[in-house]
């Protein structure tokens, strides 16, 4: 049985957590893009999560914290990415049972997918996710 951590990681991590951002991105940043923006991050209410098998980092998520008007106090999980070699394994699962947990004080957890990654789609459902809407962003 696969024994994985989870781990609140600061931002002396940022150098650990670029790769696995680039390979989520398909490298459309540069690594000095992804460390001012993940420094910038930092300074609001966001936190990031290392997944780790055995002292290796596996998988990373974000989590921004907030109050809306339709979810009450919630946490947005923003980049949840896990290396292409343990999808399945049911770390993901895992992850979201420790994070619930974690987040028990709250009254949501939220996420964005990308449109074309209908695995993910199917794992969110199943995980007890519901499509609310799309989310649009505007390059200004």
């Amino acid at each position: 049985m696969d024994v994985f951590q989870f781990e609140f990681l600061k931002i002396d991590k940022i150098k650990d957590i670029i790769p696995l951002m680039q390979d989520f991105t398909a490298h459309i940043h540069s690594d000095q893009i992804l460390e001012e923006r993940f420094r910038g991050m930092f300074t609001f209410a966001y936190d990031c999560v290392g997944i780790y098998k055995d002292s290796r980092l596996i998988g990373i998520c974000g989590l921004w914290y907030q109050v809306r008007h339709y979810s009450g106090k919630s946490c947005e999980l923003d980049h949840f990415y896990i290396v292409p070699e343990f999808r399945g394994s049911g770390v993901g699962k895992k992850f979201l049972d420790w994070l619930t947990h974690e987040l028990s004080e709250y009254d949501a957890i939220e996420l964005n997918a990308y449109i074309p990654n209908e695995d993910s789609h199917r794992f969110y459902e199943r995980e007890g996710f519901k499509k609310l809407g799309f989310h649009f962003v505007k390059d200004i």
